[in-house]
Formats: C-alpha cells, sequence, structure tokens
C-alpha cells in the first residue's frame, strides 16, 4: 500500500505541476489583401468546371494523371521523407514514456555454504566469496542454504516542471513539420513530373512544326527544280533550297535528344527505370489550364512549405519550457517491494516481505553560466524560427505573383505571335507565287520562310512556357492540399 501511496502522491504533485517556459502563439506575418498581377487576368476555365480531383486533372490528360499517380507509391524521395516522418513519430512515442513510471521485477535463487570451521562468518551469495573471523564458535559444520527473492521495482521522475511535456510538444510538432515536409515532397515530385512532362510535349510539337517545315521545304525545292528545267532561273537557287531543306532536316534529327532525356527524368519521377517507360508521341494541347488563385490569405493554409515553417516555431518555442525547466531541481520517488525466504514454498508469507522508499532532489548550484547560455540560445533559436516562417510566407506569394504575371504576359504574347505567324504564312504564300512569275527572286522566299519558322517556333515556345508556368502556379499555391491533411498533436501522440 505504501507504494501506491507513493506513486499516487508523484501523481498529484505532476498534475499540479506547472509547465515552466512560454506557451505558443502563432506568429503574425504580413498578408497582402488581394494579388496584384490577378487584376485582369482569369482562367480560361470557369472555377465551378474545374475539375474536383487531384491538382493535375485540371489537364484532362489521362497518360499525365496515371504518372503522377505512381509517384507517392514509387518515388524515391518521397518515401525517404515518409520514413523520416514515421521516425519523428517515433521520438515523439519515446518522449511521452518519459512521463511515466519505470517498473520492473527480479526473481532470483541463491545458494551458498558457509563451510565447516570454527568461528564467525559471512557469505556473499553475489561474489561466491566467504570472509572468516578468529573467534570461539559451535565447532559444528553449517550445510548450504538455498534463499529465493521475489522483488518489484518503481522509479519515476514526475513532469513536476513541465520539462518533459515541453519536450513531447516539440517532438510533436517536429512530426508535423515532418508531415508538411513530406506533402511538400510530393508536391514538389508531382510538380517537376508534370513540368518534364510538357517539356516532352513541347518537343513532339517542334517535331510535328519541323516535319511540316521539310514537307514545305520540300515543295519550294520541286518549284526550283521545275523553274531551273524550264531554264528560268540558276542552279544556284537548286542548291540553295536544297541547303535550306537539309538544315532543318538536322534539327529535326535533334529534336530526340531532349525528348528522350525528359522521358528518362519522368521514368526516374515514378521510380523506373529509363528503359521501362516509353511514352507515345503527342504535340501540346492548344489550351493552357490554369487554378484559380483563391484569396491570398488561404494561400497560409495551402502551402505545405508555409505549414512546415510554422510548426517549426512551436518546436523551437517548446524547446525554450526545456531549457527553462533545468533551473529547477529534477525530482525523483524510486520504490521498492518483495520477498526474501525460504522455503520457496512459503516465500509469498508476510514474514518474508522486504520494501524500501525513496525520494530525492537534485540541483546544480553553480555551472558557469550554462543555463543562461541554454535559454539565451533556445529564444534566438525560436526568433530564427518566426524569421524564416515569415521569409517563407513572402516567397510564396512572390512566387504566386510571379505566375499570375508570367500566364498574363505569355497569354498576350501568345496573341501577338498568333499574328506574326499568320502574316509569315500569308506572305511566303505571296512570295512563292511571284516567284514562280518571275518577278521576285528567291532569297526573298527563303527570307520570309525562316521568318516564318522563326515565328513558329517561338509561337511553341510561348506554349510551352505558359504550360509550365501553369504547373509552377499549382505549385506555388499548394497543389491540392491543405492544412486540414496535417496530423493533429493529439494524432501524432497517438
Amino acid at each position: 500500500m505504501r507504494l501506491w501511496r507513493l506513486v499516487i502522491l508523484g501523481l498529484a504533485l505532476a498534475a499540479s505541476g506547472c509547465m515552466v517556459g512560454p506557451d505558443y502563439h502563432r506568429a503574425t506575418t504580413p498578408v497582402a489583401v488581394s494579388y496584384k498581377e490577378l487584376a485582369g487576368w482569369k482562367t480560361a476555365t470557369p472555377e465551378d468546371a474545374i475539375a474536383r480531383g487531384p491538382w493535375w486533372s485540371i489537364y484532362d490528360d489521362p497518360l499525365l494523371d496515371g504518372l503522377e499517380r505512381q509517384v507517392d507509391v514509387n518515388n524515391q524521395t518521397v518515401k525517404e521523407f515518409e520514413a523520416a516522418y514515421r521516425n519523428a513519430v517515433a521520438l515523439v512515442r519515446e518522449a511521452q514514456a518519459s512521463l511515466y513510471p519505470t517498473l520492473g521485477i527480479d526473481a532470483g535463487v541463491t545458494r551458498s555454504n558457509g563451510g565447516g570451521g570454527s568461528g564467525n562468518f559471512s557469505s556473499s551469495s553475489g561474489s561466491g566469496s566467504f570472509v572468516s573471523s578468529s573467534g570461539k564458535g559451535s565447532g559444528g559444520s553449517r550445510g548450504p542454504i538455498t534463499n529465493y527473492s521475489l522483488e518489484g521495482s518503481a522509479d519515476w521522475a514526475p513532469d513536476v516542471w513541465g520539462r518533459i511535456r515541453r519536450e513531447v510538444e516539440s517532438q510533436a510538432a517536429a512530426a508535423q513539420v515532418s508531415a508538411a515536409d513530406l506533402v511538400n515532397a510530393q508536391l514538389s515530385a508531382q510538380a517537376t513530373l508534370a513540368t518534364d512532362y510538357f517539356n516532352l510535349r513541347a518537343q513532339d510539337s517542334l517535331a510535328r512544326l519541323l516535319r511540316q517545315t521539310v514537307a514545305a521545304y520540300r515543295r519550294a525545292l520541286e518549284i526550283t527544280e521545275n523553274q531551273y528545267r524550264a531554264g528560268t532561273i540558276s542552279r544556284a537557287d537548286v542548291v540553295t533550297a536544297d541547303a535550306q531543306l537539309q538544315s532543318v532536316v538536322a534539327q529535326l534529327a535533334g529534336v530526340g535528344v531532349l525528348r528522350a532525356q525528359y522521358e528518362h527524368a519522368i521514368a526516374m519521377l515514378i521510380g523506373r527505370p529509363p528503359d521501362t517507360l516509353s511514352i507515345p508521341y503527342s504535340p501540346l494541347p492548344e489550351t493552357v489550364a490554369a487554378p484559380p488563385p483563391g484569396l491570398p490569405s488561404a494561400l497560409l493554409e495551402r502551402r505545405p512549405d508555409i505549414s512546415a515553417a510554422e510548426r517549426a516555431m512551436q518546436e523551437e518555442n517548446a524547446l525554450i519550457g526545456v531549457a527553462v525547466a533545468a533551473y529547477y531541481p529534477d525530482i525523483s520517488l524510486s520504490a521498492l517491494g518483495g520477498f526474501v525466504g525460504n522455503p520457496l514454498g512459503q516465500l509469498l508469507n508476510a514474514a518474508n516481505r522486504v520494501w524500501s522508499l525513496g525520494a530525492s532532489a537534485s540541483e546544480t548550484l553553480f555551472e558557469g553560466g550554462l543555463r543562461p547560455a541554454q535559454v539565451a540560445a533556445a529564444r534566438a533559436s525560436y526568433d530564427e524560427a518566426v524569421a524564416t516562417y515569415r521569409q517563407t510566407v513572402l516567397v510564396a506569394f512572390q512566387q504566386v505573383e510571379d505566375e499570375l504575371a508570367a500566364l498574363r504576359i505569355y497569354q498576350q504574347q501568345a496573341a501577338a505571335e498568333a499574328v506574326a505567324v499568320a502574316s509569315a504564312t500569308r506572305a511566303v504564300a505571296v512570295l512563292l507565287n511571284e516567284y514562280r512569275a518571275g518577278t521576285v527572286a528567291y532569297t526573298s522566299v527563303i527570307t520570309e520562310q525562316e521568318q516564318l519558322l522563326s515565328d513558329e517556333q517561338a509561337a511553341l515556345s510561348v506554349l510551352q512556357n505558359r504550360f509550365i508556368a501553369s504547373v509552377t502556379l499549382v505549385q506555388a499555391l499548394g497543389g491540392g492540399w491543405n492544412t486540414g491533411l496535417l496530423p493533429s498533436q493529439s494524432q501524432v501522440r497517438n
């Protein structure tokens, strides 16, 4: 009963004990009331028509959807962060273990013999040695003695000042940081895959454009050959037209290099060897989808890196309490109870019962300024975490504004490039007709054909950039993630 009284007393002390150190309050950060670059820009698709599935579903591409779904399953970087999260959760439980008593049980048997000599003797069952002293004895012989023991022990350091609870709070926040880091790794890998995928599709579009150009240049070459056979032009026009054709043929052959590299990068992102993945040819679609940016304040709930930075603040705040707790004495309680005797059948009799209770408190009187330095370091680490959080928020808003501006400007540029392509196409047709009529030199045709190809490549580059900006905007907005998916501290601890 006394053992349980000691435990109950310790529980009461821990329950009534305070938690030293500051309680956590989220630091404020500047949040804009609206996006500056959103003025005059809107997504091509109304918000109510946007797919409600994973964020990449806005592109309505089944192949991209299948590739993206393999990231969470097979991407090794994601697996690395997932293992780090499980480790962080285990550290929370490790810290929680210090809140509870340590219980033990010890059963033993010793057999000893004091010898037959005279005098007093004593035996040490642990070492098996005997010590004798001179004097009168009975002269008799002692036989072997067997002793049995069954003892239980309890040791506990009640968390009177809240040091352990602050450590648990810190580890729980660290686990939430790890959970947000995991989501951020998933989002980063998904966005990288989408970027590589659209870059690959841009190479497919470029290959289609160059093949169309090769066909057009072959027709132009036939015109020059016909003109040469008719005797209206010199051989120089034929040679020039053929040289122009071969230049584009060579350019077409080189397109496969980048396409192969993007395909290999996608294979790595889904955890597969490059030789096992083959993506069929398909050019970029003409329509660029983009998610609605929403309210600026919603960004704080959607960005996993912001959530990680905010949770890191609580982690460092709790460590201030751990450092402050070092100013207070360490209190520990211990108890031992059991039975020692012989024979074994009567071991549990009350006459054989043994017990002990103990309590101790220790306090460092001088340590050369160690504790003030530790508290100051903990507060500095917290201030660093606050600055990191605020900087992360500012960078996030900058990234959103950057991509909104990019989408708006690229859309304007795409319209201008479309006009340029249409004008160059008409000019090539007119000049070819005039060349057949013999009113212009072939150099004029070549110049306009090269201008047309340049304009078409520029238009394709703008389309590619619009897709990349769209993916980057999704990433800047946090994808389809929100803080509601972040495990609570109670979930982490259980």
